[in-house]
């Protein structure tokens, strides 16, 4: 948290003062909107603060995103959103430039918002017995945005790079394409990982997915937030390569998602092996169940709930 406190305008940093150290601690994003009340969102929850921010904290608040140099945010302008250290992102809202029918990059930036990163060591580790057989399984996480998909995606990654008990550590690789699962900054993860861990940062999951592949032989390869069809072909590639997937997408459930053409192509050719579905009923990261391989109920014996 102390590296966004450092780059929020002074004014915004008194406006946040009167929190206690437990309100701080819950927050999940902080939103900047010009002349608007500045909001908190806590346990998925709003939480107006009697502040508004000015254009003039707006402007402090993106030259220091950018160490003062505008250059060296033109590549996040594109994207719409900044990662700083400690692996926490910004996105940005404004007037959109359009050149030649691409987004070239946003100016005007009025509302910022600010998704604190939380990395929750050992959050996956109750899964590994439902995900490993003799080998990692593909798994698919599905769930709405904000339930810890991409927490349990990293903390996977930090497993399976370091090995857990009689598991013994893989060549993992992550193509990051929001740098948020590593959060780097100038390439190094902002994140815990074990010493078998590569990772393409920035790049796009299907372009980052072949060239990990060629490249870096990996055992596993980790990805968020799938839905393109040149991801799921991607993804295909991969496993005919004899490279375990696991990677997430957005949605409440397998049926949910597999009405998207791109993952109906997964489905099709059986991909995935475990699909496991995020809620935020008991907060963040709550597995709601684990099912087998094209949403049928696993064996009793395997102790995982059933879809």
């Amino acid at each position: 948290m102390h590296y966004i406190t450092d780059i929020l305008p002074d004014t915004v940093k008194r406006a946040l003062a009167g929190l206690t150290k437990d309100e701080v601690d819950q927050i999940e994003e902080i939103r900047m909107r010009t002349s608007r009340p500045l909001e908190l969102v806590r346990k998925g929850q709003p939480l107006f603060l009697n502040y508004a921010p000015t254009p003039g904290d707006s402007a402090i608040f993106l030259n220091r995103l950018g160490d003062y140099s505008m250059y060296t945010l033109e590549e996040e302008l594109k994207k719409g959103y900044i990662t700083i250290k400690g692996g926490h992102r910004v996105g940005l809202a404004g007037r959109v430039v359009v050149e030649n029918g691409a987004v070239k990059g946003i100016r005007e930036i009025s509302s910022f918002n600010i998704r604190i990163a939380k990395e929750k060591i050992g959050i996956a580790k109750p899964y590994v017995p439902h995900l490993y057989q003799n080998g990692w399984l593909n798994t698919l996480i599905i769930g709405p945005p904000q339930t810890g998909k991409t927490t349990l995606l990293r903390d996977l990654g930090r497993l399976i790079s370091t090995g857990s008990g009689k598991i013994p550590a893989k060549k993992a690789a992550i193509v990051d394409e929001r740098s948020e699962i590593a959060g780097c900054v100038n390439g190094i993860p902002q994140y815990k990982f074990g010493n078998r861990i590569d990772i393409l940062d920035a790049c796009p999951k299907a372009e980052g997915l072949m060239m990990m592949i060629r490249s870096m032989s990996p055992e596993v390869v980790i990805a968020d937030e799938i839905g393109r069809m040149e991801d799921a072909e991607a993804l295909l590639e991969a496993v005919h390569a004899g490279v375990s997937v696991i990677v997430s997408a957005h949605g409440f459930t397998y049926s949910d998602v597999s009405k998207r053409p791109s993952l109906k192509l997964l489905r099709e050719h059986g991909v995935f092996q475990r699909i496991v579905e995020l809620s935020r009923k008991n907060g963040p990261g709550t597995v709601s169940r684990i099912c087998g391989g094209d949403g049928e109920p696993l064996a009793a014996n395997q102790r995982v709930l059933p879809c």
